[in-house]
């Protein structure tokens, strides 16, 4: 087993040279103690054009902020509530990716990665190391970079699945600093009502993939009759580890990793992380693994749960910005939603409320201009609202406008109603569906 040399934080990040594009850990796990070393470093004007890419990140972001304009330079691949306002002023960017594509970004060169930056557990007896809470892209940014640098720290929990050797690190930096927590949101009354319309939607022995969140709290409590639910998704919290422990979720019924969790990275209360310290029933995978569509697919009635900001009436999900305004990210959207399509008796559902907490209609003739299509209406299957749940597989675009309005919010379904008139016709009147 190679021995560890602890260094100091400024020393590891002397590794950063000038133009360098820097991966960052990310979500619960992002590794802050090196983050301020190369401010420290910026500081003294020892570096600029230094280019950080990373999932949604958790905590302080100082890369992002205009202080270091010019210095450093934020291009995430998912945007959080840390550096959004600072996308929307140009002070930082957003990378648009599927997360399935995130890791060939730096497999394929696609996308520089020159250092490595992450947490990890202590290492096992083997001389193995764990990336925790959040394995997402790191383990293609840490094949592929000039130097990689880890920060071990024992709050991060030894997960199975994608371990790493300690050989695979250049320095290593010793810190004790808690995983970022998030609490978790108590539902609305319409997310109650749109959790319970999912949960009839899921049967005995589905697969499942969900997010976190409030609309998640809500399906949790609905779910808790089911029976023998596996559970392969992106990332997990709070509101389905219940679930987990009531054994409702127990995998049986998974035809690849039967019995096993899969996930890729984790947000939530420290109860979460330590759920997953070596614990044998959790695999933390690589996201080339959770997100491939095709290994999604191999496991029978998946059922994948996505959330969007707008749908227009012809079913194209706007889920990563508001109009032209950054609010998130493609994310793992459209991987999941391919792979529940193509799983045997699989269902892709689009779960939202009818309209936002302003009381603006989430579901439009149009989209916004300068929203993104995270789904593509070819794509886009079951719709869920607190008024109903449609499927639009195999619906025309006519027939699809008249299933959207039909779970609209009451009050602006005469609007809609208009709309798709002054769009289709005098047919639009008579069709039924």
């Amino acid at each position: 087993m190679k021995e560890i040399r602890y260094v100091s934080a400024d020393e590891a990040v002397r590794a950063v040279r000038t133009g360098d594009h820097i991966h960052l850990g990310s979500v619960a796990s992002v590794p802050h103690v090196l983050i301020e070393a190369l401010c420290r470093r910026a500081d003294a004007g020892e570096i600029e054009d230094v280019h950080f890419h990373h999932f949604h990140t958790e905590g302080p972001a100082p890369y992002s902020e205009p202080r270091y304009e010019g210095i450093f330079f934020d291009q995430g691949f998912f945007v959080g509530p840390n550096v959004r306002a600072n996308v929307n002023a140009g002070y930082a960017d957003y990378l648009p990716v599927h997360l399935f594509d995130s890791q060939r970004l730096y497999r394929c060169g696609a996308l520089r990665c020159d250092v490595a930056m992450v947490q990890v557990s202590l290492p096992d007896e083997a001389g193995r190391v764990s990336l925790g809470t959040s394995v997402d892209c790191s383990p293609a940014a840490i094949e592929v970079a000039r130097n990689a640098i880890a920060v071990v720290n024992p709050h991060v929990p030894f997960a199975y699945g994608d371990t790493l050797p300690l050989e695979d690190f250049d320095a290593f930096v010793y810190d004790e600093t808690p995983l970022f927590t998030k609490p978790s949101p108590a539902p609305s009354k319409e997310e109650i009502i749109i959790g319970r319309r999912c949960a009839e939607l899921v049967d005995d022995g589905a697969c499942i993939q969900v997010g976190i969140g409030s609309l998640t709290n809500a399906l949790a409590p609905q779910l808790e009759t089911h029976r023998d639910l596996g559970l392969h998704t992106e990332m997990f919290g709070d509101g389905i580890l219940g679930l987990i422990e009531k054994g409702v979720i127990n995998g049986a019924c998974k035809k690849i990793d039967t019995g096993k969790i899969v996930a890729s990275f984790l947000l939530g209360s420290d109860r979460v992380y330590r759920f997953v310290d070596r614990n044998p029933e959790v695999l933390m995978k690589d996201i080339a693994y959770t997100n491939d569509p095709w290994v999604i697919a191999r496991n029978p009635r998946m059922v994948a749960i996505n959330s969007a900001t707008e749908v227009d009436l012809t079913g194209q999900i706007c889920a990563d910005s508001i109009g032209t305004r950054i609010f998130s990210g493609t994310g793992g959207q459209l991987d999941f939603v391919k792979g529940a399509n193509l799983s045997q008796d699989g269902k892709s559902i689009t779960a939202f409320a009818s309209r936002t907490n302003k009381g603006k209609n989430k579901i439009v003739p149009i989209l916004n201009p300068g929203a993104g299509v995270v789904t593509p209406r070819a794509d886009a299957h079951w719709m869920v609202t607190e008024f109903g749940a449609v499927d639009l597989f195999g619906k025309s675009i006519q027939e699809r406008a008249k299933l959207m309005i039909s779970i609209a919010h009451p009050e602006d379904r005469e609007a809609l109603d208009r709309a798709a008139f002054e769009r289709f016709g005098p047919h639009w009147r008579n069709l039924s569906v």
